[in-house]
């Protein structure tokens, strides 16, 4: 049993003092305000709910700051997506393993407790199998223990290069399984997970997209889900909405609601290019919207939907999908700034009155909890201790009244106010770094040389 005692601490009933929290088994065992700090006690200033990072793919972290020249013609995502076939065609095993940890250290710091790593390169260059099926499954789940990050692992079907069953090509061969062969590296990689890792660990699946699979394999890759999320693209660009009309005769969005069982299970990526009646029915089913803003905002996707959503009373999350930035409090601000941009007015990510900067980060909170099925999100006896704490000392926070600090962390502050971490009650982050950070930076380092000196 560990205890933690927090100058302030943001509970479902408000901010209270002096307040001591023990974790036991994982979980929050206690909460009581008005205590003494004890001898034994970690020592913060504020404790928040920590926020899971809903989607990562943690490999594209390594061509961070490539893509940023612009060439000939008209950039988009589709030609980032070419240059990063062309640089993921190098990545090793090894490589892989030590971008990861790299990537989930790095959430750790910036306030994230867990991760939905939405992993689809499970193949050699050129398509050849590894020897185990789950080899890079399996580098994943190390990087996990090296950091300690809960991790819900979302293996992807990948079978098709795009709508209407186009064949795989280049480096999309890193990725491609049938069902059949997709069902086994799923049910190996839940064994592997249940073998290796905290109990708090979940392995889901992710259709990757509708241009990716097919109305058929999707219906059988389900059958698959058992009590795990399951997480697809969809309706990230505009060519992706009109090729998928084009063949299955509805917008993404419409036709995979009109055609599978979506509910709070699900996490829809993305999800920008949407309708107000894919919107409204979207947030009606109960689906979290999983926004990934700097990403979105660095590939040129365009802006979710967010008052439409909201007054349906829709889930959403955040993540850093392409890891471009890995940076919490950026991500919420983007969030809310892609808004105002669209809408030229301020303050646009909530209903009703009342703080932003609260609403987004506690909505963020509670929808990747949902989205990674983990029971946390919030500061509560027998959740998951996902738990952040940051300096209300520091300058961007501590001329403000407890009402305003989470505006401050979301629109002022930089992740440097992170002070410790606690994933499933696994103290990873002390005094703003991670406990094993010279060790994972030293491996990437030596692993990003090598893969530079290949390509």
């Amino acid at each position: 049993m560990q205890r933690i005692f927090a100058n302030r601490a943001r509970t479902p009933e408000g901010w209270i003092e002096d307040v001591g929290v023990t974790v036991q088994d994982g979980r929050i065992a206690s909460i009581k305000a008005g205590q003494s700090p004890q001898a034994q006690d970690t020592r913060v200033d504020i404790l928040l709910p920590s926020l899971g990072n809903l989607h990562s793919h943690s490999f594209q972290r390594a061509m961070a700051g490539m893509t940023e020249v612009r060439a000939a013609g008209k950039d988009s995502f589709w030609t980032w997506r070419t240059l990063m076939y062309r640089f993921m065609e190098h990545i090793t095993p090894e490589q892989y393993e030590a971008i990861a940890a790299l990537v989930f250290m790095e959430m750790l710091e910036a306030g994230y407790a867990s991760v939905g790593e939405f992993h689809y390169v499970h193949h050699q260059p050129g398509g050849a199998r590894f020897d185990t099926m789950t080899e890079l499954s399996d580098r994943v789940f190390s990087a996990a223990r090296t950091t300690g990050i809960g991790l819900t692992h979302l293996p992807v079907l990948y079978t098709y290069g795009g709508a209407g069953e186009q064949p795989l090509s280049g480096g999309q061969t890193r990725f491609g399984n049938t069902v059949d062969s997709f069902a086994e590296l799923v049910t190996q990689a839940r064994a592997n997970a249940a073998r290796t890792l905290p109990k708090d660990t979940r392995v889901g699946i992710a259709p990757h997209s509708l241009r990716a699979t097919s109305p058929r394999d999707l219906t059988e890759a389900l059958t698959l889900k058992e009590e795990n999320p399951v997480h697809i693209h969809i309706s990230e660009q505009p060519k992706e909405v009109a090729d998928v009309q084009g063949w299955l005769g509805a917008r993404p969005v419409e036709w995979l609601l009109a055609n599978a069982s979506v509910d709070a299970s699900w996490c829809l990526i993305h999800a920008t290019h949407m309708t107000q009646d894919e919107t409204r029915n979207m947030a009606r089913a109960g689906a979290v919207a999983g926004l990934c803003p700097i990403t979105e905002a660095n590939l040129g996707d365009g802006p979710f939907n967010g008052p439409t959503f909201l007054a349906e009373g829709g889930t959403y999350g955040v993540g850093s999908d392409s890891n471009v930035r890995i940076s919490l409090t950026e991500e919420l601000r983007t969030l809310e700034y892609s808004q105002r941009l669209r809408d030229l007015q301020r303050n646009v990510m909530i209903e009703g009155e009342g703080s932003v900067g609260a609403a987004i980060y506690l909505d963020a909170a509670h929808g990747g909890a949902q989205a990674l099925g983990r029971q946390t999100g919030q500061i509560s006896v027998g959740f998951l201790a996902d738990l952040v704490a940051v300096n209300g000392e520091d300058t961007a926070l501590c001329a403000l009244e407890d009402d305003q600090l989470l505006d401050g962390l979301v629109f002022a502050a930089n992740d440097n106010v992170v002070t410790d971490v606690w994933s499933a009650g696994r103290h990873m982050v002390k005094s703003g770094r991670h406990i094993a950070r010279e060790q994972i930076v030293s491996s990437y380092s030596c692993a990003i040389r090598s893969l530079m000196d290949s390509i």
